[in-house]
């Protein structure tokens, strides 16, 4: 799955007004420093949050399919025990 650059283009401009032009229209005030400077920094976390999401979503983090012989087996190495071990092996594939 390739990443399309729309969304990246359009979430990349929507923070950048937030953090780039907003803060030129702070209220003038004794705060307006720390207004200006909340703005920049929200923009920037929730693009940075909002692009790591993005990309996560190009990679997602989900397991192999594993072989049931093979989780029989890690489960035997590993020390787990199985309480029926027969319902996990299909008919075919039985060790007689």
């Amino acid at each position: 799955m390739a990443a399309s650059f729309i969304p990246i283009i359009i979430f990349t401009a929507l923070w950048g007004v937030v953090g780039i032009v907003l803060p030129f229209f702070a209220p003038k005030g004794p705060n307006r420093g720390i207004v200006q400077c909340v703005l920049m920094l929200t923009a920037a976390t929730c693009w940075l949050f909002w692009l790591c999401c993005y990309m996560a979503q190009m990679n997602p983090l989900i397991g192999p399919k594993l072989h049931q012989n093979t989780i029989l087996i890690m489960a035997r190495e590993w020390g787990n025990k199985l309480p029926d071990i027969d319902s996990w092996i299909p008919p075919e594939e039985h060790v007689h």
